[in-house]
This record gives C-alpha cells, sequence and structure tokens, in this order.
C-alpha cells in the first residue's frame, strides 16, 4: 500500500464511517496506523480492544491573570477575537471553553500581567491491536472545542506507515482539523436524498481544502439511484458500492470486524485499497 495519509469522512453521521475504516486498516495486510479523530465519541476501540500502551492528559494553554499586576486597561479584552475575555470591575475574566490558546492576550497586556497554564481537555490513548496501531482521543465532557485533542491525535500519527483517519461527521471544524491536509480522502454516503445533499458538502469541502477524493456508497441497494448518477454525471470516482448485507450487520452488532470473518467482504476491501493505491500514485 502506498504511504500517506488516508481519511475516511462523510457529510452526516450514520453512513457507516467507522465500519469502512475499521475494514480498510483491517485488510490492509501491512503496518497501519488508525486515528479516531471522532473524539466526542470515539468507538474504534471497541471493535479492536487494543492493550493500550499508552494513556495521557491533553492540554491546551489558557491565559492566567495576575490582579496585583493588573491595571484593568482592557487590552487583553480587545485584542481577543473570540470574546473569551470580559471585564468585569475593571478586572479580567476568562471565559475557557471560548479561549483558543492564540496567545494574543498574553502579547497585548502592557502590564506583563497574564501568563499561560494548562488545562486539561481529554486524553489521549495509543495500543496495537490486530497488527492495528491505534490512537484515539476523547475529549472531557463539558468541552466545547474538540480541533486542539483532534490536532493532538493527529500530531502522534508517524510517516513510516499509512496513516487511515476516522473523521468526525459532518463538515464542520472538527472535519477540518481531521482532513485538512490528508493525501486523499474517502467519502462515505448513502443513497437517499439526505445522503446526497451532505455528500455534495462534503465534496465542497474537499474542493476548497484542495484535496483528492473518491465515494463509497454504503448499503447500495436500499434508496435510489440519484447518489450514483450524480458522482457518474460529474466524473467523480466511485471507489465502492457496497450492498446491504446482513452477515456484516450481525458481525458488527457483535462487536467484531466483518474483514477478519467474512472472505468475501475481505475481498471487497482488498478491490477498494488496490483502487486507493492507483488513485494514490
Amino acid at each position: 500500500m502506498v504511504k500517506g495519509t488516508i481519511a475516511v469522512a462523510s457529510g452526516k453521521g450514520g453512513t457507516g464511517k467507522t465500519t469502512i475504516a475499521l475494514n480498510l486498516a483491517a485488510a490492509i495486510g501491512s503496518p497501519v496506523t488508525l486515528l479516531d479523530c471522532d473524539v466526542e465519541e470515539p468507538n474504534v476501540h471497541l471493535f479492536l480492544g487494543p492493550s493500550w500502551e499508552a494513556n495521557e492528559e491533553f492540554h491546551v494553554l489558557n491565559p492566567s491573570f495576575d490582579e496585583e499586576r493588573c491595571s484593568g486597561c482592557g487590552e487583553c479584552k480587545r485584542h481577543c477575537r473570540f470574546n473569551a475575555i470580559a471585564i468585569f470591575g475593571g478586572k479580567p475574566m476568562l471565559f475557557p471553553e471560548l479561549c483558543h490558546s492564540c496567545g494574543a492576550c498574553v502579547r497585548a497586556c502592557p502590564s506583563h500581567a497574564i501568563t499561560e497554564e494548562q488545562r486539561a481537555i481529554g486524553r489521549i490513548r495509543e495500543g496495537t491491536s490486530h497488527g492495528i496501531r491505534l490512537i484515539d482521543g476523547e475529549l472531557n465532557i463539558g468541552e466545547a472545542k474538540s480541533p486542539p485533542l483532534i490536532e493532538g491525535v493527529r500530531r502522534r500519527g508517524d510517516n513510516e506507515t499509512l496513516a487511515i483517519i476516522d473523521a468526525p461527521p459532518g463538515t464542520s471544524c472538527p472535519v477540518l482539523a481531521a482532513v485538512k491536509d490528508v493525501d486523499y480522502l474517502v467519502l462515505v454516503t448513502e443513497p437517499t436524498p439526505f445522503g446526497l445533499n451532505d455528500l455534495i458538502l462534503a465534496m465542497e469541502m474537499a474542493k476548497a481544502l484542495q484535496r483528492r477524493y473518491g465515494v463509497i456508497i454504503n448499503r447500495s441497494d436500499i434508496g435510489n439511484d440519484q447518489t450514483l448518477t450524480y458522482c457518474q454525471n460529474q466524473g467523480i470516482a466511485i471507489l465502492a458500492q457496497l450492498p446491504f448485507d446482513r452477515d456484516v450487520a450481525r458481525i458488527y452488532s457483535q462487536g467484531k470486524i466483518p474483514c477478519h470473518t467474512l472472505p468475501h467482504y475481505r475481498r471487497i476491501f482488498e478491490d477498494i485499497i488496490a483502487r486507493l493505491n492507483k488513485e494514490m500514485i
């Protein structure tokens, strides 16, 4: 398999994105790193059951104010683009959920009354199972911003093996953090009006990021042929059409990876991998 980074994404949830990412990793037959970047609800580990080798807190930098030094001038508030600082009673107050750790307030403070302190927003874990190196992140409950943690998971991947990213659903900031510099995007959709609508949004995202992409139509025999017709008319690469398979659903519901137990399903993903090799050259 060509080295690089492949992100498996979708314009909406429930299309089978995690299933595709898992089975791609399982069918490669060579060293692979699987990055679960859906940090608000990571679930790849439920299927791999890895032995965790690392489990560490992930921190971001937030400003801390020295009230004795602070003159209450408000320069920190004026320089914060994200409205994370308010001035009450002549003193600054931080809303940490809005802070983007940009450091602008630290540089703007004329009294040098602001330092940066670490704040834990989640955890990053690393483990191995079935020859797959898994790295995932889990955002702490109540945290509003996942992109910093997603970028932290991305940085843990190395360039020595192929990396497959299980991206969050949708096309918002968390997805951009997961896919912005990948070598290839696999967009998973379903043959329904909602699936086509959100696939178009995902394709527009890929074009804006100038990323190469192809489409997998999951449960291709349930719904209509509008998605297939649209892709064909637009000249979009169809990597595979996967019909509904009761055996796949049964094995997946048991927390197992279909490629490990269904030879015909493994052959399908070996064909997808061969197609990806050609697309990525």
